[in-house]
């Protein structure tokens, strides 16, 4: 059976509709980094989706090429996430759709080295007939967070931003977001094919001691 992140990890896949405090290690992604309103239709952000995934498919169907990646095992691909800043501002200010900075990412299994990472690149342009040199094998540190399971449209996220700030308060932690520690969403729907009022995405924020 394929292994499946979000069953193995429910801790940072699938938290409950309360905010809580955990600790996230380093993790090895596929990243394309971008600027502006992530609903233009064939705009950069979702020109990045299909980067994003050109490469996971890659990765996961290499067992099927004569290209044999040390430890490999076959893996459900993770879900699209996304990391979110505008400049000047701490969070994020979801009325300046066109301010966004973003990283949209999708999760690496452990056994993807930098190496293979490159193979996978150069197989997938070649394969695709595609210009995947946006793409990058990105390491993120996110550390100490606070999180919460959001339902509902992505427009309605701040009440669940403020839901999960005051529990952060309540047990002596701040807002931590840096240039290094970014407003962070993981994506469990399809935002194509699921009703606004049923879609769930992981948001998380970076916190320290008060």
């Amino acid at each position: 059976m394929a292994f499946d992140f979000k069953k193995e990890y429910k801790e940072f896949y699938m938290p409950k509709n309360t905010p809580a405090i955990i600790t996230v290690p380093p993790i090895n992604y596929i990243a394309v980094k971008g600027h502006g309103d992530p609903n233009q239709e064939d705009g950069e952000y979702k020109q990045s989706i299909g980067l994003l995934y050109g490469i996971a498919y890659t990765i996961k169907m290499s067992r099927k090429s004569d290209h044999m990646m040390d430890g490999y095992f076959d893996f459900v691909v993770p879900p699209l996430e996304g990391f979110w800043w505008q400049d000047g501002i701490q969070g994020v200010d979801y009325a300046r759709k066109d301010d966004f900075n973003w990283i949209s990412v999708i999760r690496l299994p452990d056994f993807v080295t930098r190496e293979e990472f490159d193979w996978a690149v150069s197989e997938a342009a070649v394969k695709k007939k595609t210009d995947f040199s946006k793409v990058e094998f990105f390491v993120y540190d996110e550390g100490l967070c606070v999180q919460c399971m959001h339902n509902g449209p992505y427009d309605d996220e701040p009440a669940t931003v403020s839901l999960m700030h005051r529990y952060m308060e309540e047990q002596g932690y701040v807002l931590d977001i840096t240039d290094k520690h970014l407003h962070h969403e993981i994506y469990l729907s399809d935002a194509r094919k699921t009703a606004p009022e049923k879609m769930k995405t992981v948001i998380r924020h970076p916190i320290k001691k008060a």
